[in-house]
């Protein structure tokens, strides 16, 4: 080969090289001018999390300028701005399945367009296709204090939903997520809880009977979860849980035996907690006799009494409530609770 070309090759392997080097030189983390940024949020059990970048104003006019109006935004800088829902939620009204998607935006003087695309892999919003959209929704944008860095958040925040925004500059942009909680959380109790773990105890069909119970669940689907419970064990907590199923179902004399029995095995705190949880029912006259049993039951423990007048204060019994206390003090060994006794006792007799 003559010694021009070789001369020629081997300069040509020697910047092969060091481009191969230069590409493979660790580079020096250095501050981004969008930096990224993610937030995120559970609502009821549903995660939503926003994974995107953060220009800023600098100066600039951001609307109709530097974001023009009536073409496809990416919602922040840089690759996608994603949002993900763990589970299937509601935008705008309109239902979305869980999942990650790109979010995009058309700005305009009045309404906005939001868009939830099944790309969330793609740069920005050039390669955005109407084909891929999932969900498009219509939002009216809000007035809003001055931020010089774009940034997501979540306001108005409930167990079935919330507001995520987009504030930048001087404008809000409101994007309604709602989240039926109560249905996720009974099918995480049919499909994942009660396949784990809790599926071997008696608490956790307990807890899952209570909950459809108490949030508008299919009652019979709860008395069955009851009825397994108690198969594993029977217990105060689970017999009462099937008596106030059967009692919700309109089943009154079935219930009967199973309240019975579970007064007959309940312990002093079993009766305890049931008379404070009627009293917040406001039951008083059932709560009276949960306590009124308790004392009869166990008359050697202070906490019975404390209990009892406990509930005759809030019924305005003032002197069977004073004589009660008395009790109490009596028999309470802390100091903590003899000084809450005696400053309680101090304000009803000098009422």
């Amino acid at each position: 080969m003559p010694i021009r070309l070789l001369l020629t090759a081997a300069l040509c392997t020697v910047a092969a090289c060091a481009v191969q080097q230069a590409s493979s030189q660790p580079q020096l983390p250095q501050p981004q001018p969008s930096p990224a940024a993610t937030v995120s949020q559970v609502i009821g059990i549903t995660e939503v999390k926003v994974a995107y970048h953060r220009p800023a104003v600098k100066g600039r006019e951001v609307w109709g300028t530097l974001v023009p109006y009536n073409e496809v935004w990416r919602g922040g800088a840089n690759e996608n701005t994603t949002v993900s829902f763990s589970r299937a939620v509601t935008v705008g009204g309109k239902p979305l399945t869980a999942g990650t998607y790109g979010l995009h935006m058309i700005p305009a003087k009045g309404d906005w367009t939001v868009i939830f695309s099944n790309n969330s892999t793609s740069w920005g919003s050039y390669f955005y296709k109407e084909s891929e959209d999932a969900r498009r929704i219509i939002v009216t944008p809000q007035p809003g204090e001055f931020h010089e860095s774009l940034q997501y958040e979540f306001a108005d925040l409930s167990d079935s939903g919330a507001v995520l925004l987009l504030c930048w500059e001087k404008l809000r942009i409101p994007i309604a997520i709602g989240t039926p909680t109560r249905m996720h959380v009974l099918a995480a109790a049919r499909d994942e809880y009660l396949r784990g773990p809790a599926g071997f105890t008696w608490q956790g069909f307990n807890q899952a009977a209570q909950y459809a119970l108490r949030n508008g669940g299919n009652l019979n689907e709860a008395l069955s979860w009851a009825d397994r419970s108690l198969t594993i064990a029977e217990t105060f907590v689970n017999l009462r849980t099937k008596a106030d199923i059967l009692q919700a179902l309109g089943r009154a004399a079935e219930a009967a035996p199973f309240t019975e029995k579970s007064l007959k095995i309940a312990t002093e705190a079993d009766i305890n907690t049931l008379g404070y949880t009627l009293m917040a029912q406001n039951k008083m006259n059932d709560a009276l006799a949960m306590f009124e049993k308790n004392v009869k039951d166990h008359s050697d423990s202070w906490n019975v009494y404390d209990s009892l007048a406990e509930c005759q204060e809030k019924r305005g019994d003032v002197k069977q409530a004073v004589k009660n206390y008395e009790q109490a003090l009596k028999r309470v060994n802390d100091d903590v609770n003899r000084k809450r006794i005696t400053a309680t006792l101090k304000k009803l007799q000098g009422s």
